[in-house]
């Protein structure tokens, strides 16, 4: 019984830690064939949103981003025009997912660039 136990509360963990990944058909792929970077998307009129805290945005950010932490996204998409596509990222790629997401679900074309350092200039 001990042992059923373990198990399945191992895989709860580790379904858990999948669902923070982001999923390769939310995730931009630069260099993807027919896929256009999310720097080439950004310099065409695509928002460049960082939805990390705004104390992370303060130490560092990708030129141009604008600052919307996730945690009050879902309160402030109306900031947002649904015309324009927007290239989403965070730090490590688990807010940024979840961010896009919610976008998605409102309607918005979104790219998920993941980790910041994914950025490329």
């Amino acid at each position: 019984m001990r042992l059923i136990r373990r198990v399945g509360l191992a895989l709860v963990a580790a379904l858990g830690l999948l669902a923070c990944e982001p999923s390769a058909s939310t995730r931009a792929e630069p260099g993807a064939e027919g896929a256009e970077s999310p720097q080439a998307q950004v310099e065409a009129g695509a928002l460049l949103l960082d939805v990390r805290t705004e104390g992370e945005f303060a130490s560092g950010h990708i030129d141009g981003a604008r600052n919307i932490p996730v945690q009050v996204l879902d309160g402030r998409m109306s900031e947002l025009d649904p015309e324009v596509p927007i290239v989403v990222y965070c730090r490590s790629g688990a807010r940024s997912a979840s961010a896009a997401s919610m976008l998605r679900a409102q309607g918005y074309e979104v790219t998920d660039l993941g980790a910041m350092s994914n950025w490329r200039d």
